[in-house]
């Protein structure tokens, strides 16, 4: 589990091909201090498992699912990614319950810049919206933000100079696809109180037809 507070910002080395995935090496000795083979870290979000690693560079097989399913299929070395380890019990809890599971991808169709901050406008996929509400939370590229703003097909987020310093959304640009994870909380919701409506409101249609 993580919490969408970025560690750091990386860069892909290289990326190797093989016939059905891909064995991704990544720059980032911040995240690498107390690495063990098999550790969980999340690269633009997605959850990954570190599979060799030295003081500077770690490794990962990324599966054909998961390039179909993320935007890790597009990076390319020298691509920044945000990288935070798996979150540790006993740590500060900064964001929200992140799963790196991945639920779909978006991209940016504007970036409105302020004097202090940027508000950044992204599709809202179909699938997506009933779990994507104002002032929610949601994590794009593994970062842990609010939703500040939600139309029928759109929606935005503010970022602070920290934000924008600190991750890859200080580098992006409009037409860029992000990565998305909607709060799981609100997929737990709609599993365990959705059947319940469904089946109240074929009670309430029996009886207005009775």
């Amino acid at each position: 589990m993580f919490t969408g507070i970025v560690e750091a910002k990386g860069r892909v080395a290289s990326i190797e091909h093989t016939a059905d995935a891909v064995v991704l090496a990544v720059e980032g000795a911040e995240v690498l201090t107390d690495a063990h083979h098999g550790d969980s870290i999340a690269v633009n979000g997605v959850c990954l498992t570190v599979t060799t690693f030295d003081t500077l560079t770690f490794t990962l097989d990324v599966m054909k699912e998961t390039l179909d399913r993320t935007s890790l299929g597009a990076l390319q070395p020298g691509s920044p990614v945000n990288l935070e380890r798996a979150m540790r019990a006993d740590a500060r809890f900064g964001g929200h319950v992140v799963q790196g599971h991945v639920d779909g991808t978006t991209r940016i169709v504007a970036i409105e810049p302020g004097e202090r901050w940027s508000v950044v406008r992204f599709d809202l996929p179909v699938e997506l919206a009933p779990y994507v509400v104002e002032k929610g939370s949601i994590t794009l590229n593994g970062v842990s933000l609010t939703v500040a703003s939600r139309e029928a097909d759109t929606f935005t987020v503010s970022l602070i100079p920290t934000t924008l310093d600190l991750t890859t959304f200080g580098d992006a640009s409009v037409g860029d696809v992000v990565n998305v994870e909607v709060d799981v909380l609100a997929k737990y919701v709609e599993h365990l109180v959705g059947p319940r409506l469904a089946a109240l409101e074929e009670r309430l249609a029996k009886a207005e037809r009775a």
